[in-house]
């Protein structure tokens, strides 16, 4: 009979580690494309909050700029330990394309940032489902099945409820601005979608933060301020939160149908509702709960169907 190994913390939270990952693995590929994509809503909400203060107080294009250089700062331990080999893309062109896109998504998105509300940013933002929907039927031939409609029609009406009562109207063109970088951001992601039958994760979130802190610098350099010490600290934040965010979607369109994770999105909603209550002392109203309680509903729902659907093979 063998000894039984003393007891020790790390022996326990390498256990309990082990048996999640075994756990998650056994779920369903839709299901796990899912979580991914929740988490990385959650982590970009964090990640909205901290750009717009940032804005606010330097330029945006500079602000662009830092934001994907911290990003890129952050990756470099991986790339050094797995060595630049493992890392270098099967398709750059690909990559440059996609880098390239997001780019100019990300210049809408920054110029718009600072000049309307959060809120109304968010409220927006969730437009961008529909297109990538759209996108990916037309483009990537993926099956528009209508549970997978119905699902972001009433997520959408859930934002609706939550938003309508509340818009000021103010921002002017800045609206639209915001608004045209939503289907911008759709044809990334569906890049990013096709990259992801050929190319790692982690290759795709590298040369997206290398393409687009390259491109992002010239338009840094003509206004360039001194950050502060705080300012620093923020935007090494948004590095981390970033390159975070963009590991778990593209893990999310890795294991699943792009079109099926875009229910999910309206859940930001929540995340940002609810920061806005810790951090801002914000409360939300009865619209609030209200919206977000069909968002949720909606998302149960897609979530349970993609779940008992058959045809998706395990990843």
């Amino acid at each position: 009979m063998k000894p039984r190994k003393p007891w020790s913390p790390s022996r326990q939270w390498s256990l309990a580690q082990h048996r999640s990952r075994r756990a998650f693995d056994a779920l369903p590929a839709a299901v796990r494309g899912m979580v991914w994509m929740v988490l990385g809503g959650l982590l970009f909400s964090f990640l909205n909050t901290i750009a717009r203060e940032l804005t606010l107080q330097l330029d945006v294009y500079q602000s662009q700029f830092l934001r994907y250089l911290f990003g890129l700062l952050f990756i470099l331990p991986w790339v050094w330990r797995g060595g630049w080999r493992s890392y270098m893309p099967v398709n750059m062109v690909g990559q440059f394309w996609r880098g390239g896109v997001h780019t100019l998504g990300l210049v809408l998105w920054f110029t718009a940032l600072p000049k309307i509300p959060l809120a109304d940013i968010t409220a927006i933002g969730f437009t961008g489902p529909i297109f990538i929907m759209l996108g990916a039927a037309w483009f990537l031939g993926e099956p528009m099945r209508r549970d997978r409609w119905i699902a972001a029609i009433i997520g959408f009406a859930g934002v609706l409820v939550v938003v309508l009562p509340k818009m000021s109207g103010e921002g002017g063109w800045f609206n639209l601005i915001m608004l045209a970088s939503s289907p911008v951001f759709a044809a990334s992601f569906l890049i990013t979608k096709a990259l992801t039958r050929y190319e790692k994760a982690g290759v795709i979130v590298l040369w997206q933060a290398l393409t687009v802190t390259i491109l992002s610098l010239p338009m840094a350099l003509p206004n360039w301020q001194a950050p502060t010490l705080m300012q620093w600290i923020g935007f090494a934040a948004t590095g981390v939160l970033g390159t975070l965010a963009h590991y778990c979607l593209t893990r999310a369109f890795a294991l699943a149908d792009i079109s099926a994770t875009q229910s999910l999105r309206f859940l930001d909603l929540v995340w940002a509702s609810i920061l806005g209550w810790l951090v801002f002392g914000d409360v939300p109203s009865q619209w609030t709960w209200a919206g977000a309680l069909v968002i949720l509903g909606a998302t149960v729902w897609i979530a349970r169907r993609e779940g008992r659907r058959k045809t998706a093979e395990p990843n």
